[in-house]
């Protein structure tokens, strides 16, 4: 197997990067966009980015022609040109210029020209900020109009557009370093995207309170640009140590490792009966099945589940429930109740959730006919007595965030997430991380005390809030809003769900579904083998309950992890390289080390975590590497220097 399939788990390429420097600023320029604009090393902005979107919000990948660079001390400048098709044969060309200069100056022109009248939900600009650092500290808003407003950007994960009818915004990006980024060719407006766990707020082309999608005109020139001008001389230059990275693991903290599930779907019972002995072997601590009368699911899927359930006695059986609301949805959820008990079914959890709510209400847009969900949860509790009752949103926490429950009707709350929602870049999948602890941090600041559930969190899509479908991805690549996200059987996907579990840390959450069992965005592979994600969620499962250590990475963007304390009383570590670069890192302690990589992706598929050696005072990462340390001595007590 090519190294790459090891990685990603597609033979397609990354997206190749290009840095531009222009004295103290830089970019790098991707597939078109600019991203990670810098100045004197301080990121000012995540992305720059031209968009157009088809009617189910998927994102048009087009390749980049044309491409012409030049570059000096003081300046660089790009042109392209790009060219859409939509699936009517319309097509839309795009010619952009790119200009950054020394003084902190930096353009984006873009001109949109359709041939053929151009169906979109949106094309145009997308500009991104950063989060870290970022939430809650001032902006100045320029309205349209030319008003200015003092304000600041979200602390806690905004449900609606926190800036609207935008010309231009300015914020302190370091002391002294200030940045001004304006925008011409229609009328702007900013989304928490937080919301989705992208790593940024996003302000886009076009308020969503007007209708989508929309046509544009045949042979009508469509011009925008984005300038940015960044002033501050005496800003200090960002620094980067040399060397290994620093990982500190400290005493127990006052939580315990999360109960770790896997999501299984009708459509993948059967592939999980067949593997039941790495169902076993996984140690999930509850089963989530996925149960929508709406869909068709019936009775055979029911039993399925019931033999998975038996096969794992000791393992909480838990069930999504799509209610039905065209009708008696009262009935529909008794009638339901009849057909798990008929089937067998052993249950300790129903999770419950009108099928309305599957699809997202964006802002402007009229919400859809739902019976209050007091009325639901209520008939739910009596359609099932004694179970723990959950709810929430099936979707993500954006759609919880706009719809509320009433928590006091239930048990737990609980929504999921998805990382490819806007981008599917490696890059931007990695960064979501980032944005994991906004989520909880502001779920928990409207559900209180209550229980809190987080899951599923796989890199695919399993369904689509935002359009008719997923979208189709034959050729395995990175597509966004895919059900089937090849990374997710790589090394990658290992090094990303290591990289969700760190940012829990603190979340306070009861329990985490952090991955499908089997089917396209499983943990399974074909010929009875495993994907490296298992090992990782099988750590997960086993850790279960454990008294969770501190750790603190120096670079925690390029290798983080967790930690916990066994039965044994001995510290384990896990690590993961973030990035697509070699990674170095240092653990003060006497640790034993199995390193999860390319060169042992062979072994690892068979189901075993690759055998233990001492550690060295540096612990080597390949790209993507996943490493677990047990400490040597188990009276260690942490091992902070």
């Amino acid at each position: 197997m090519s190294d790459r399939l090891k990685l990603y788990g597609t033979a397609e390429p990354p997206a190749a990067s290009c840095r531009l420097s222009a004295g103290p600023l830089s970019v790098e320029l991707v597939s078109g966009q600019l991203r990670a604009i810098r100045f004197a090393g301080h990121e000012v902005l995540r992305s720059i980015a031209y968009v157009v979107r088809d009617r189910d919000w998927g994102t048009y990948d087009p390749p980049i022609a044309d491409l012409a660079t030049e570059e000096t001390a003081e300046r660089f400048t790009v042109r392209f040109t790009a060219e859409c098709e939509a699936p009517d044969g319309a097509r839309l060309r795009i010619r952009a210029a790119i200009t950054g200069e020394a003084t902190g100056h930096l353009s984006f022109e873009a001109e949109a020209v359709p041939e053929g009248a151009f169906e979109t939900n949106r094309c145009g600009f997308c500009v991104l900020h950063p989060i870290e650092g970022v939430a809650g500290t001032p902006a100045e808003v320029t309205h349209v109009d030319g008003s200015v407003e003092g304000s600041r950007f979200p602390d806690l994960i905004e449900p609606w557009q926190p800036f609207k009818d935008i010309r231009a915004i300015t914020h302190e990006v370091a002391p002294g370093l200030r940045a001004t980024c304006r925008m011409e060719g229609d009328t702007f407006e900013m989304e928490d995207q937080r919301a989705w766990s992208d790593a940024s707020y996003k302000t886009y082309v076009r308020p969503l309170a007007l209708p989508w999608p929309y046509r544009m005109e045949s042979g009508t020139p469509d011009r925008q640009a984005v300038m940015l001008t960044v002033s501050g001389e005496n800003a200090v230059p960002v620094s980067i140590p040399e060397g290994p990275i620093e990982i500190l693991c400290g005493e127990a903290t006052a939580e315990t490792m999360l109960g770790f599930g896997v999501a299984i779907a009708p459509d993948e019972a059967e592939a999980a009966l067949a593997a039941i002995g790495r169902l076993r072997a996984l140690a999930p601590q509850f089963l989530l099945f996925h149960f929508d009368p709406g869909a068709g699911h019936g009775a055979e899927s029911l039993q399925r589940f019931a033999a998975l359930a038996e096969a794992l006695p000791g393992t909480e059986s838990a069930l999504e429930f799509v209610v039905p609301t065209g009708g008696d949805f009262a009935k529909a959820l008794e009638l339901g109740a009849a057909a798990i008990r008929a089937a067998g079914l052993r249950l300790d959890t129903v999770i419950v959730g009108p099928d309305v709510d599957r699809q997202s209400t964006p802002p402007g847009s009229r919400w859809p006919d739902c019976p209050p969900l007091e009325a639901i949860y209520e008939a739910a509790r009596q359609a099932f007595p004694g179970l723990r009752l959950g709810g929430g949103m099936f979707s993500y926490f954006t759609e919880l965030n706009r719809k509320r429950v009433p928590v006091e009707r239930l048990d737990f709350v609980t929504h999921a997430t998805c990382p490819i929602v806007h981008a599917a870049d490696d890059r931007s999948v990695m960064e979501t991380l980032e944005a994991i602890p906004f989520i909880t941090r502001s779920t928990r600041a409207f559900i209180g005390d209550m229980p809190f559930r987080l899951g599923p969190t796989t890199i695919g899509m399993r369904q689509n809030p935002y359009g008719s479908r997923t979208m189709p991805n034959p050729e395995n690549q990175r597509v966004p809003m895919a059900a089937n996200d090849p990374r997710g059987r790589a090394l990658f996907g290992a090094a990303w769900l290591a990289g969700y579990a760190a940012r829990l840390a603190g979340s306070g959450l009861e329990a985490w579904c952090g991955a499908s069992f089997a089917g396209p965005r499983g943990l399974l592979v074909e010929d009875g083998k495993v994907a490296p994600p298992f090992h990782v969620a099988s750590g997960l499962g086993r850790a279960a309950g454990a008294p969770r250590l501190t750790l603190t990475s120096a670079a925690r963007g390029r290798v983080d992890g967790f930690a916990y304390r066994d039965e044994d009383g001995r510290a384990v570590v896990w690590l993961a390289n973030l990035t697509g670069d070699p990674q170095a890192a240092r653990l003060a302690g006497r640790w034993s080390l199995s390193i999860l990589d390319e060169a042992s992706f062979a072994e690892s598929a068979t189901g075993e975590m690759p055998a233990s050696l001492p550690a060295g005072d540096a612990i080597h990462l390949a790209p993507y590497a996943v490493a677990r340390l047990v400490a040597l001595d188990a009276s260690l007590e942490g091992q902070d220097a």
